[in-house]
């Protein structure tokens, strides 16, 4: 039951969310006079509708996206020098377009066409709905880190290390007479010390203090630390030894063979007590502007990833726990959130990971939305700034304003890529089912 009820707080936020990223395209559309015809949740049948003034308002069968139809959306032929409508293939598809557009232009209202519009007005429309998915992702981000906490390391130790481990074994191995003693354990350190400063830098995460030692290998720096209600400085020296190389966020970094680098570094030996923590609201945006950068690094290298995910499939390996998934993934993992148990895991927990997975989702489609290829709205927005480019260049010229752009000759170039879109993503709803990936 509670793997279902995780998807279907998936389906209902994801539906949720295309509706307001279409918002985001109709609101500014009618305040610039354009004309709405259809604002649509979903792709296929209708399963319901409604006629509100002039526009058709409505849900459709297949919940995997939404459109709202802009009238003139295409510049009529007349408009744009009559291009040829015989020709290739591409040529007949560019004239068919301009001539659909046209069509859901009523006599009279020409001028409440998208193509009249300004640049700057293109512009607005079309981010529209890529930046709602922005601030959708702020607010589940806020309420998951702000509203309801995320589990993470306290500066409060847990438990200290009664030796170095050895290289490549597991900090949890039993020590032998062999083994160097841990240096937090020689130094004094004691399980429910809260580290106050270390080396004479206050101590603000444990993040932070894992850095400090990390590059205090081989040195000895004083450490104070609040026990039973006063403070006590001790005197530690970390240990130089093999430990895993991470990165910004600190995650181990892997090597192309999958297995974790290592470097040397500083070593205490001591653990962080866990504990549900709540952020500021100040540092959302910068939590966002972290999360939205990742993003952006995981859709540019999207062709490899994709390679990978089926290259993985094909050869029976198990994917990776950063591998790209489709919707079926996705539901996988909210009903995984949801139905997960153990010590410590409550219905906060699981709501937290839920509204941060949700975020990312959001976060996906923001970036995702953004590459200037059409029938994406960042193929609008670049079409709309080579029309504003070749205006500016005219007026700084004095030359006669050119024609608006004939973005109709763009239209098999969209769907092209709607195509290699629909590829992708069989791909990976069939990867999700046959090679799963796990959050565990």
């Amino acid at each position: 039951m509670a793997y279902l009820v995780g998807v279907l707080i998936l389906v209902v936020v994801l539906l949720a969310s295309i509706a307001l990223h279409e918002l985001g395209h109709m609101v500014p559309a009618k305040a610039f006079g354009v004309r709405v015809n259809q604002y649509m949740v979903g792709f296929g049948p209708t399963l319901w509708s409604r006629t509100r003034g002039e526009t058709e308002y409505g849900i459709k069968g297949i919940p995997l996206g939404g459109y709202v139809r802009l009238a003139g959306m295409y510049p009529p032929a007349t408009a744009v020098g009559d291009p040829p409508a015989d020709g290739g293939w591409a040529v007949r598809l560019a004239a068919d377009a301009r001539e659909a557009s046209a069509e859901e232009v009523p006599a009279g209202e020409e001028e409440r066409a998208f193509y009249r519009l300004s640049t700057p007005k293109k512009i607005t429309v079309m981010l529209g709905g890529p930046v709602m998915n922005l601030v959708i992702a702020a607010v589940l981000l806020a309420v998951a880190y702000v509203g309801i906490g995320i589990p993470g390391p306290t500066t409060t130790v847990q438990a200290v290390s009664a030796c170095v481990p050895a290289a490549g074994a597991a900090a949890t191995q039993a020590c032998t007479a062999a083994d160097q003693p841990g240096p937090g354990a020689v130094a004094g350190v004691q399980a429910g010390d809260r580290i106050v400063s270390f080396g004479g830098t206050a101590i603000t995460s444990w993040d932070q203090l894992t850095t400090l030692i990390r590059a205090a290998g081989g040195r000895t720096v004083p450490m104070v630390v609040e026990r039973a209600g006063r403070q006590v400085t001790l005197q530690v020296t970390p240990a130089v030894t093999q430990r895993p190389v991470l990165d910004a966020t600190g995650i181990p970094v892997t090597g192309a063979n999958g297995q974790a680098l290592t470097e040397q570094a500083g070593f205490l030996g001591v653990t962080a007590t866990e504990a549900t923590q709540r952020a500021s609201l100040l540092s959302i945006p910068g939590l966002v502007a972290n999360r939205t950068w990742a993003t952006i690094k995981v859709v540019a290298t999207l062709p490899a990833q994709a390679y990978q995910v089926l290259h993985e499939t094909l050869t029976g390996q198990p994917r990776g726990s950063s591998s790209i998934v489709g919707i079926v993934g996705v539901g996988r993992f909210a009903g995984d959130i949801a139905s997960a148990q153990g010590t410590g895991i409550n219905w906060g927990l699981k709501a937290a990971g839920l509204l941060e997975m949700l975020a990312a989702l959001n976060l996906s489609l923001f970036v995702f939305n953004l590459i200037p290829l059409p029938p994406l709205d960042g193929g609008h927005v670049a079409a709309a700034l080579w029309e504003g480019v070749k205006r500016q260049a005219a007026r700084v010229r004095r030359l006669p304003k050119p024609r608006v752009a004939d973005t109709a000759r763009l239209v098999p170039l969209a769907y092209t890529v709607f195509a290699v879109l629909g590829v992708l993503g069989v791909m990976l709803i069939w990867a999700d089912i046959v090679n799963p990936v796990s959050i565990g």
